[in-house]
C-alpha cells in the first residue's frame, strides 16, 4: 500500500516558486523536479493542477512558474484540493470484505462516520495552515530567515 504523495510534492512545487528569487534561475519544470526528486513530467502534471486551480501562472515566453497569489492567501487546503481527485478520499473502505460474514456485511456502514469526521478533522488543519508557513519554516531550517 502507497500513500499518495501529489500533495506534498504541490506544497514542494509551489514552495520553490514562492522562495525561488533568482531572476537569473527561474523555477521551471526541470529546477523544480531536481529539488522534488521526480522526473519534470511529474511536476508540469502537478502544476497545470496548480494552474487550474488558480494557486499558480505561467506566462507564455517567460520560463518558470510563480504563484498567482501571495504565499499568506494560499492555504494547504487550497492545495489539497487542486492536486486530489474528485472522489478521492483519505480512507477508503477495502473492496471486497465478505457479504456472507457479518462483520465483513457491516464493516463499510460502521466506518463511514470515523472516516467522515477524519477527512473534516484533515481539512480543517489543513486550512489553518498557509503556504508562507511552510515557507518560512523551511528558511527557519535553512538557516536563510
Amino acid at each position: 500500500m502507497r500513500i499518495n504523495t501529489k500533495f506534498p510534492m504541490a506544497i514542494h512545487i509551489l514552495a520553490v516558486a514562492a522562495l525561488n528569487v533568482d531572476d537569473t534561475m527561474p523555477s521551471t519544470s526541470e529546477l523544480i523536479a531536481k529539488s522534488v526528486g521526480t522526473n519534470p513530467v511529474v511536476v508540469r502534471r502537478l502544476s497545470s493542477q496548480l494552474k487550474t486551480a488558480g494557486l499558480i501562472c505561467a506566462r507564455a515566453g517567460v520560463a518558470g512558474l510563480s504563484l498567482a497569489k501571495d504565499a499568506e492567501e494560499i492555504s494547504l487546503l487550497d492545495i489539497y484540493k487542486a492536486v486530489r481527485e474528485e472522489d478521492e478520499v483519505i480512507f477508503d473502505v477495502h473492496q471486497n470484505p465478505s457479504e456472507k460474514c457479518w462483520v465483513g456485511h457491516n464493516i463499510q456502514g460502521a466506518l463511514e462516520t470515523p472516516f467522515a469526521e477524519a477527512q473534516r478533522a484533515l481539512e480543517n488543519a489543513l486550512e489553518s495552515y498557509r503556504l508562507s508557513d511552510i515557507t518560512v519554516e523551511i528558511q527557519r531550517c535553512s538557516g536563510r530567515e
